[in-house]
């Protein structure tokens, strides 16, 4: 939990205002929540894990080294910025995760049997179509 309060100070936030429906409301309240993440300036990330970041969400990611997320789905500035921050820290997990190594292994006699009987069963089939 430390390490995303850590990664939670180096998140700059913007309100701006919402596009689409709403009436007289998207005109007057800033309910939009920007969210910019500078990737090489972070101290918390290794250089590992920045390049990692950088190569899987580059195209979350500005000319000028921004990680770039939105959010207006909510009609409050709040409720934009608690959905924006889950969603950035769901990213930069799924970036960072790396699958296991896969191991492998030899088919067991029993399946190989099974596999081969299910082979002769069809070829049966196949076969005894012409006769008739």
């Amino acid at each position: 939990m430390l390490a995303k309060e850590s990664l939670k100070n180096e998140l700059i936030f913007k309100a701006t205002r919402s596009s689409g429906s709403g009436g007289q409301n998207v005109n007057k309240v800033s309910t939009k929540m920007e969210l910019r993440f500078q990737v090489d300036d972070s101290e918390f990330l290794t250089y590992e894990e920045k390049e990692l970041i950088k190569v899987k969400l580059k195209n979350r990611i500005s000319q000028d080294g921004f990680f770039i997320l939105t959010c207006d789905t909510e009609r409050t500035q709040l409720a934009n910025k608690k959905n924006v921050i889950e969603l950035f820290f769901e990213l930069i997990e799924k970036a960072l995760h790396k699958p296991k190594k896969r191991k492998k292994t030899r088919p067991s006699k029993a399946s190989i049997e099974k596999r081969l009987k299910g082979k002769k069963i069809q070829s049966e089939k196949k076969k005894n179509r012409s006769l008739e």
